[in-house]
């Protein structure tokens, strides 16, 4: 039976690894692609043709040192104290509305400024109201009814200053985590189908509440109304997948990046890819996000502590949805939102926030290599592939979700 573990152990610890370097390979790709959609405009702007990359270096290497550290904590204590962590976010999120604080980019009050250096909180808020949501959902029936309204309110009140900066898309990204940890939690399922109109509803409702949002909404059905208006970017970014081809025009040779795409190296950078590595590195791209959301959500399944399991898989959700809505609005396929493509991407508070979230996972599946092996005892669930885990894992939240947890605390038990 050791050997088992042992062997089981060393497949979690290789999956683990492999994880690992998906994501240094998304950040190589990262700083190459936005040194090379930046350096034009960062010679023209800044008079240095390395701006850009040199802070996104110096960011890179700040964020993988705060994954690290944040690693080696214990998961306990994050999901133990997670209302508290979002409600100082809530405050530094607060703090964008003060002057001489906050800062308005684009007519939009999400960044914060102290002493030349700037933040926007709102990226890190995507994910410290996930653990809050799932804190929540997990101890909603054990909660008494005011209990139940004040820590509600104490989650979503982030998401109500997010979206009065504005930031629409942050606010969506936040919105379909906080669904995600709902469903796999042991919230109600009566309660949560309830919520699902609900949801769609606010969704909609803000998007039509402000005209420019309405704005993009028409330019997403039909950019060529406007080719030198709203419409510009997306058609710029088309033409740039299409200037690309198959094989790309080589790196470093893209025309789009040429003052043409508004924000190359930041919100679509994926089509300086595409047109410099072409359809071929699209492919490659998609294949290496796929691969890291797969194995984040293998690694998840494999913890067996529960609530680390659920955050674990939420924070990979988070992550993955992120990048599937920005190829999608890139592609033409969504309304543009302002959201970057994650470890790609130009940008501090993205890095800071996504491998906060990095950290955050492997703090949890950390608990699977030390508790996992030793705590089951059953030789035949070590045998098992990863389907036969994830319908073990479906079959536990059912069980989760019956009578006979009713009255147990999750949270408490930590």
């Amino acid at each position: 039976m050791d050997s088992e573990f042992d062997l089981d152990s060393q497949k979690s610890i290789g999956e683990k690894n492999l994880f690992l370097i998906l994501l240094l390979i998304l950040n190589i790709v990262g700083i190459v692609m936005v040194y090379s959609s930046s350096y034009i405009y960062a010679k023209d702007i800044h008079g240095s043709p390395t701006y850009f990359v040199i802070k996104q270096l110096a960011y890179l290497m700040i964020s993988i040192s705060l994954a690290f550290v944040i690693s080696k904590t214990k998961f306990e204590f994050w999901l133990k104290y997670s209302y508290f962590i979002n409600f100082l976010m809530t405050i530094v999120v607060a703090l964008t509305f003060v002057p001489g604080i906050g800062v308005m980019v684009k007519g939009a009050n999400r960044w914060i400024q102290l002493g030349g250096y700037s933040f926007q909180p709102g990226e890190m808020v995507k994910y410290t109201v996930l653990l809050s949501a799932l804190a929540y959902f997990e101890s909603f029936k054990v909660y008494t009814p005011k209990k139940r309204i004040g820590f509600g309110l104490l989650t979503i009140l982030p998401l109500a200053l997010i979206i009065a900066q504005p930031d629409y898309g942050t606010f969506m990204i936040c919105g379909m985590g906080i669904f995600f940890a709902c469903y796999m939690s042991s919230f109600s399922r009566k309660i949560f189908y309830g919520l699902i109109p609900i949801g769609i509803s606010l969704g909609v409702g803000l998007l039509l509440a402000q005209p420019y949002r309405v704005e993009r909404l028409k330019t997403f059905l039909d950019p060529w109304q406007s080719p030198q208006g709203s419409g510009f970017q997306i058609i710029q970014s088309w033409m740039g997948f299409a200037n690309g081809g198959l094989f790309g025009k080589g790196l470093g040779n893209s025309y789009e990046k040429l003052f043409y795409l508004p924000e190359a190296h930041n919100d679509f950078i994926l089509s300086v890819l595409g047109e410099e590595l072409g359809f071929i590195g699209v492919c490659f791209m998609v294949v290496l996000y796929l691969s890291l959301i797969f194995l984040g959500f293998r690694l998840s399944l494999q913890i067996a502590n529960r609530m680390a399991s659920l955050a674990a898989s939420s924070l990979i959700f988070t992550i993955g949805i992120q990048s599937l809505l920005n190829m999608s609005v890139v592609l033409g396929l969504l309304p543009t939102k302002g959201l970057n493509l994650p470890f790609i991407s130009y940008g501090g508070s993205s890095l800071l926030s996504n491998f906060f979230a990095v950290g955050l996972f492997l703090s949890f599946v950390g608990r699977s290599e030390e508790e996992s092996f030793t705590e089951i005892h059953e030789p035949t669930i070590q045998n098992e592939d990863f389907n036969q885990r994830f319908q073990r894992f479906r079959e536990q939240r059912g069980d989760w979700q019956s009578k006979d947890t009713v009255g147990q605390a999750p949270i408490s038990r930590l």
